[in-house]
């Protein structure tokens, strides 16, 4: 069969179940989307519906149907790391032999940190590995009192700014 254009959606960080090798990450059990609508006593998610979100794992409140507007997978990664670009290259054929970097025991760079300070205008604060909702609590004042952005990375290469 023959394309004109794809469309490719990834909803990243909304993971939908656990990878076989997802023990090696320290993730066994996660499912994102399963425990966020878990949380929430169920979840409306009407166009990722139709096209058949809900077939990938039981989220309460999405219902399993037969779509035929739109294709789904998960993925089981070939790559070695535990990275939001390593899933990404490899959805576009690229396999990654050797991860990459990350920074959640150092943090990132000082020129790094002092590139955005100075781009920006305002201060950082954080530069550590945290849960997004974690460093939200711990830092959240001090960014609301002093206009400093937090700065984190979770257990992948990606720099985050809340």
């Amino acid at each position: 069969m023959k394309y004109k254009r794809i469309f490719l959606i990834v909803c990243d960080s909304v993971g939908c179940g656990t990878a076989p090798k997802s023990y090696l990450y320290g993730d066994d059990g996660a499912n994102t989307i399963a425990h966020i609508a878990q949380k929430e006593n169920g979840i409306t998610l009407k166009t990722l519906e139709k096209l058949g979100y809900g077939n990938l794992t039981d989220i309460l409140g999405v219902k399993k149907v037969k779509s035929d507007i739109g294709y789904y997978g998960k993925m089981d990664e070939l790559s070695n790391g535990k990275d939001t670009l390593t899933g990404h290259w490899e959805f576009m054929g690229i396999k990654t032999e050797v991860p990459f970097k990350t920074f959640t025991d150092t943090g990132f760079p000082k020129e790094l940190i002092d590139l955005i300070e100075e781009k920006t205008g305002h201060g950082i604060i954080g530069n550590y590995a945290a849960s997004g909702t974690e460093i939200l609590k711990e830092l959240g004042e001090e960014h609301i009192k002093t206009g400093k952005m937090i700065v984190y990375t979770s257990s992948d290469s990606v720099l985050q700014i809340a």
